[in-house]
């Protein structure tokens, strides 16, 4: 959704509304899944800041996130739903954040990459590929800056 011009969105508007039937075709039951990497650096922040309070990331909702991730969205002209009557009318379901992932949640997949290779795991591996992907915040290192998507290819280099 960040990478594409802003009024482009509202061609979908009709099937998003509340009128279902375009064209004859009855839109009810489809849907619609809308990916953005907007509001990142600021659902970051709020982690960040959590962690900082002793909270744990799962105990962050979405009524704290959605006004942060709306003002990344809103405040951005030059965002797919900038000034659009998608957000305007409502006609959105759900905004589901993808929170940054812990060095914890990344040995999960390292562990799962290696059980769909069919590969025992092996601690040294497992180690190896955590200490080779990237952390941040720089001091405190507890954020994935790639989540899982180089686990598989990290892998090869340690087997």
């Amino acid at each position: 959704m960040d990478k594409l011009p802003p009024g482009l969105m509202e061609v979908l508007r009709p099937f998003l509304g509340s009128s279902w039937v375009v064209y004859g075709t009855n839109y009810r039951k489809a849907i619609f899944i809308f990916i953005s990497n907007s509001g990142g650096e600021q659902i970051n922040q709020v982690v960040l800041e959590a962690w900082r309070s002793r909270r744990e990331r799962e105990e962050i909702s979405l009524q704290e996130l959605e006004p942060t991730i709306s003002r990344a969205v809103l405040d951005n002209p030059h965002h797919g739903f900038w000034r659009s009557g998608i957000l305007e009318e409502h006609l959105l379901d759900a905004i589901v954040p993808f929170l940054p992932l812990q060095r914890h949640h990344v040995r999960h997949c390292v562990l799962n990459e290696l059980a769909q290779l069919g590969l025992e795991p092996r601690e040294e591996v497992v180690r190896a590929v955590l200490d080779s992907a990237t952390f941040f915040p720089e001091d405190e290192q507890l954020f994935s800056s790639n989540g899982c998507k180089t686990v598989a290819s990290r892998i090869a280099f340690f087997l």
